[in-house]
C-alpha cells in the first residue's frame, strides 16, 4: 500500500473515511484544477477542424489532421508519461504536464506568424503530450488521495470539474473565435483578390492564437503555484517491480483488460453524440448556430449528470450505477435513432446526462485493486483508451457518407443514415452496461 493511501486509511472506519481527507485537501483542490484546464483544451479545440478548413481553405481530410494530432498526442505519450512517473513522482509528472502543455500552447504565436497549418498541429501535437502527462499522473494521483473504499466517489468528484472547463472551452471557441473570424462571414472567401485573401488569412488566424497563447501563460502560472506547494507522494513501499512483471499481472486482470476495452469504447461513444449533433441537427433543418446551443446545453446536463452520480455512489456501488447509466443512455440513443425530428434531438443531448458518471468511474474500477506501481502503467492504457475519439467517429461520419455528402441522402433501416449511424454508440453503450454488470456481480455484489 502506499504511504498516502496508508496515512488516508487510517482515519477512521471504512464507513466513515471522508472523501477527501483535510490533510490534503490543498493539494486535492490543486490537483482537481487540472481536470478542468484539460476539458478546456478538449473543448476549444473541436470547432478549431471548421475554422482551419475555412480559413486556409483546407479539404476535410486536411482540417482532420487537427483531431489527429490531438488524438495522437494522447496516444504516443501517455506509455512514456507512466514509465516516467513510475521512476519518479507524480509532483514531477504533473510539472512536466503542464510544461509541455503551455509550451503546445505558446506555439501558436509562431504559428500564426509563419502560417503553416503543419505549425499549428505541431503545437496541438506538444500540447497533448503535456495533457498526456497530466491525464496519466492526475487520474491515479486522486485515487491515491485518501481510502480505498472512496476511491471512485473522489475521482467522480474531481472530474466534475472537467465538465466546466469544456463549458468555458466551448464558450471562447464561439465568443472570441468562430464569431470574429472574417472569412466565415465572406460567402465568396476563396474567390476573393489573393491580396485581401491574405489581409483576412492573417487577421483571422491572430484569432486563433490568441486563446492557446493566454491559455499558456495561464498555465504558466499554475506551473509555478503547483512547483512551490507541498505534495503529497505516493510511494510503493514494497519496491518497484519490473516493468514485464507488471505488464504481466495487468494482462492477466481481467477487470483491467476489459476496462480499457470500455474505456475505448466510451470515449469513442462521447465525441460521436458530441461532434455529430451538428449533422443530426442539420437532417432534421437546425441550423449550425441553433446547433452549437444544444451542444451547450449537453454539456451542461454533462455536469450535472457528474454531480448528481457522484452522490448516488455513496449509496449505490460504482459497478451497478455504470450499468444503470448505460442502460439509460441505451434508451436515449434508441430514440435518437427513431424519432426523426427535435425530440430525438433531445434524446442525442440527454444521452449526456448518462456519459457524464462513465469515463472516471471506469477508471476506477479498472485500476480499483492494484497496487500504486501497477496504477502508473495501468493507467497509461487507460489514457492511451482515448484514441477511440479518433477512430469511431470516423467510422459513424462513413455511414452518414453513404448516400453522399448530405445527412440524409438514403435510409438504412427505414431511417435516414445520420439517424441510423448512431448505432455505433449504442452498440458502445450495449458493452459499458455488460461490463458494469459484470463488475458488480463478479467483485462488488458481496
Amino acid at each position: 500500500m502506499s504511504s498516502l493511501s496508508k496515512n488516508a486509511t487510517n482515519i477512521g472506519e471504512p464507513a466513515k473515511s471522508p472523501v477527501v481527507s483535510r490533510k490534503v485537501i490543498i493539494p486535492f483542490i490543486l490537483i482537481t484544477s487540472l481536470f478542468a484546464l484539460w476539458g478546456f483544451a478538449n473543448a476549444v479545440t473541436d470547432p478549431m477542424v471548421q475554422a482551419f478548413k475555412k480559413v486556409l481553405e483546407l479539404s476535410n481530410s486536411q482540417a482532420a489532421w487537427v483531431q489527429m494530432a490531438f488524438y495522437g498526442g494522447y496516444f504516443c505519450m501517455a506509455l512514456p508519461a507512466s514509465l516516467f512517473i513510475r521512476k519518479y513522482s507524480y509532483k514531477v509528472g504533473i510539472l512536466i504536464g503542464l510544461a509541455l502543455y503551455a509550451i503546445g500552447a505558446l506555439l501558436f504565436y509562431p504559428a500564426a506568424i509563419t502560417e503553416q497549418f503543419w505549425f499549428f498541429c505541431l503545437g496541438l501535437y506538444i500540447l497533448t503530450f503535456g495533457l498526456a502527462f497530466l491525464e496519466t499522473t492526475a487520474n491515479p494521483y486522486i485515487l491515491a488521495m485518501g481510502a480505498k473504499e472512496t476511491a471512485t466517489q473522489r475521482l467522480n468528484l474531481a472530474q466534475a470539474f472537467n465538465p466546466i472547463g469544456l463549458i468555458a472551452g466551448l464558450l471562447v471557441a464561439q465568443q472570441f473565435v468562430l464569431k470574429k473570424l472574417q472569412s466565415d462571414d465572406i460567402e465568396n472567401y476563396s474567390s476573393l483578390a489573393e491580396a485581401k485573401k491574405m489581409l483576412i488569412k492573417t487577421s483571422d488566424l491572430l484569432v486563433i492564437r490568441d486563446p492557446y497563447v493566454i491559455l499558456g501563460l495561464v498555465l504558466i502560472g499554475v506551473f509555478v503555484l503547483i512547483a512551490v506547494s507541498k505534495m503529497p507522494q505516493a510511494k510503493d513501499e514494497n519496491g518497484v517491480p519490473s516493468l514485464s512483471a507488471t505488464f504481466s499481472t495487468l494482462k492477466k486482470n481481467k477487470k483491467y483488460v476489459l476496462g480499457v476495452v470500455a474505456q475505448i469504447l466510451y470515449v469513442g461513444a462521447q465525441i460521436m453524440c458530441w461532434t455529430y449533433i451538428y449533422q443530426y441537427a442539420e437532417g432534421i433543418g437546425i441550423s449550425s448556430e441553433t446547433a452549437a446551443n444544444y451542444q451547450f446545453i449537453a454539456f451542461i446536463i454533462f455536469l450535472v449528470g457528474r454531480a448528481i452520480g457522484t452522490y448516488m455512489l455513496r449509496f449505490i456501488g460504482s459497478g451497478e450505477l455504470l450499468m444503470y447509466f448505460s442502460i439509460i443512455a441505451i434508451l436515449f440513443c434508441v430514440g435518437t435513432i427513431l424519432i426523426e425530428n427535435v425530440y430525438g434531438l433531445y434524446c442525442l443531448v440527454g444521452v449526456s446526462f448518462c456519459m457524464s458518471l462513465m469515463f472516471p468511474t471506469i477508471y476506477g474500477i479498472a485500476l480499483d485493486g492494484l497496487k500504486e506501481e501497477e496504477s502508473k502503467i495501468g493507467a497509461a492504457g487507460l489514457v492511451m483508451a482515448i484514441v477511440g475519439g479518433a477512430l469511431m467517429p470516423k467510422a459513424q461520419g462513413m455511414i452518414i457518407d453513404a448516400g453522399g455528402a448530405e445527412v440524409n441522402d438514403i435510409k438504412i433501416a427505414g431511417v435516414s443514415e445520420v439517424n441510423f449511424s448512431f448505432i455505433l454508440p449504442l452498440l458502445c453503450f450495449v458493452y459499458i452496461a455488460w461490463y458494469g454488470l459484470m463488475v458488480f456481480k463478479k467483485y462488488q455484489k458481496k
